[in-house]
């Protein structure tokens, strides 16, 4: 199979993909890859908002603080405060893109709410489906950019790597091994190549993620040699709607800010007793208040009530959590919703600076798959659609800045690279091993939910790791399960759990979206491991 080139490869086309494509000279032929369908992706299930200090009695540098606060003692300032300061400028970016987001009453001022961690309304969305509008918006535009290809049901297996001749010498990406469909493996090179793979909240039973977040861009970096950090920071969002004992969608907490409680099945409110903020705490302590409560009371499910507000304002503000409840069949102008906490975001990734930039030359991480800080140990509500759109254009501009036109092709035939190139063709079978890759996936989703959830253990941990271990002995023995995308899948998630449980196992405390019952209290040393 003859390579393909292009000068930028975007891994990924959910917001901060996107936003990264849509921000390049248009002189630079851009290559976005889709694992799947375009709108399949978490950015456009984000119901919230994007979080940035506008309102007269707001400021960044209160942005700033929720932010840290919510962190834990984790977040780098210096980080926290280039993309926060950013805000402003990527409200009026999407609103130029044609970004419908609510307005007041007056038509003019858009319309700001408040979530869980947030002193001030800071919230710019569009009713309860802000994500799905902003990726609809900037889906448009690249599809209507003439050097933007989007490649849908594109998945990319592994990075490309030139080694350098000199020792100590920095590594380059040269593009990656992509599989369209069930077609062939081909080379693709290109001068630049940015990950916005997403999340991986797909690694555990219960999530709000979409089926392609298995955490593909964190385990491809990782196997090239990038430094990752804060993958024990999982967080769980309070409240997904639980229907016949699993999540059927995100119950955004803009529900909260706007006056919903949370009560037991008898009417009781519980939030005050665990925190003063009550349900406006940042995720990880409603999360774990709620997981409390559910596990001493032996419940599926606590109620989330938003009765008191009237039907034409919920339907106004909320249509899409009133149109996902009605679907149920209830009512939440009259009924309280079953929620329950699920896995929903990752604060850690591959480290990466705010413009993107990893420790391997042309190689960026922006949105989901990167760490840059901005979340600490546990992100604030509404940064992350923010963080998209900022590292996506800060990524552009220090690509575009750099000059840097890399003759991939050449410098892949006359270096060593670290991935196959060209890649075989993907029509050999897998070889016989001991389990289906879907039987191994499922317990390997089971085991996470327990052992890595909400609450970890000394003792759940050590086990996660062994049967990580040996599940990741039975994958094909030339390491090459791209031939079929369930070996991948698996390849990936094994990756990624390994990371997540070795890096709970050794933080030695509890602190933001890491809890441990061996180790409940805060350690002197917030660096941790």
């Amino acid at each position: 199979m003859h390579p393909e080139s292009t000068d930028v490869l975007v891994i990924g086309a959910g917001l901060a993909g996107m936003a990264t494509a849509l921000s390049l000279p248009p002189h630079l032929r851009v290559v976005m890859l889709s694992k799947g369908p375009a709108d399949d992706c978490a950015s456009a299930w984000a119901q919230g908002g994007i979080a940035a200090a506008q309102a007269p009695d707001d400021s960044i540098e209160a942005h700033v603080q929720d932010t840290l606060v919510a962190g834990a003692g984790l977040c780098d300032a210096d980080a926290v405060r280039g993309i926060l300061a950013q805000g402003p400028a990527a409200i009026d970016w999407l609103l130029g893109l044609g970004v419908p987001f609510t307005r007041e009453e007056d038509g003019r001022s858009l319309h700001l709410t408040r979530e869980g961690g947030h002193g001030a309304r800071r919230i710019a969305h569009a009713a309860d489906a802000t994500g799905r509008a902003v990726h609809a918006a900037l889906l448009r535009q690249c599809r209507a950019r003439p050097n933007i290809r989007l490649i849908e049901h594109a998945a990319a297996l592994d990075l490309l790597l030139a080694e350098p001749a000199d020792a100590g010498a920095t590594r380059r990406c040269l593009g990656a091994r992509v599989r369209v469909g069930d077609g062939d493996i081909t080379p693709w090179l290109a001068s630049h190549t940015v990950l916005a793979t997403g999340g991986l909240g797909q690694v555990y039973a219960q999530t709000t993620n979409p089926d392609a977040a298995t955490g593909d861009g964190v385990a491809m970096a990782w196997r090239a040699g990038c430094q990752v950090a804060d993958m024990e920071f999982v967080q769980f969002h309070p409240t997904a709607l639980q229907v016949d004992g699993r999540a059927a969608g995100l119950v955004t907490e803009a529900l909260r800010g706007e006056g919903a409680v949370l009560r037991l099945p008898g009417g009781e409110r519980f939030m005050p007793a665990h925190d003063p903020r009550a349900e406006l705490a940042p995720r990880d302590i409603v999360a774990r208040a709620i997981w409390a409560e559910m596990s001493r009371l032996d419940l599926p499910y606590v109620h989330l009530d938003i009765s008191h507000r009237p039907r034409a304002w919920l339907e106004r503000h909320f249509p899409a959590v009133t149109a996902l409840c009605a679907a149920h069949g209830i009512d939440i102008a009259t009924q309280p919703m079953p929620v329950a906490p699920c896995a929903h975001y990752a604060c850690g990734g591959v480290r990466a600076d705010v413009d993107g930039a990893t420790g391997i030359a042309s190689l960026h991480a922006v949105g989901e798959v990167a760490r840059t800080g901005l979340h600490g140990a546990n992100r604030l509500a509404s940064n992350s659609l923010l963080e998209c759109v900022v590292m996506g254009r800060a990524a552009a501009s220090a690509i575009a800045a750099s000059g840097d036109a890399v003759n991939a092709g050449a410098l892949a035939a006359s270096s060593p690279a670290r991935a196959q190139l060209p890649a075989r063709p993907a029509t050999r079978p897998a070889p016989e091993v001991p389990g289906a890759p879907d039987t191994i996936r499922a317990a390997l989703r089971r085991l996470m939910q327990q052992q890595a959830g909400i609450i970890r253990s000394d003792e759940g941990l050590a086990d996660a790791a062994r049967r990580i271990a040996a599940w990741r002995r039975e994958l094909p023995p030339d390491a090459d399960p791209g031939r079929d995308a369930r070996w991948l899948a698996l390849r990936n998630q094994l990756d990624v759990c390994g990371l997540i449980v070795d890096a709970a196992a050794r933080r030695r405390e509890s602190r933001g979206a890491h809890a441990s019952s061996d180790w409940p209290a805060l350690s002197d040393a917030p660096g941790g491991p």
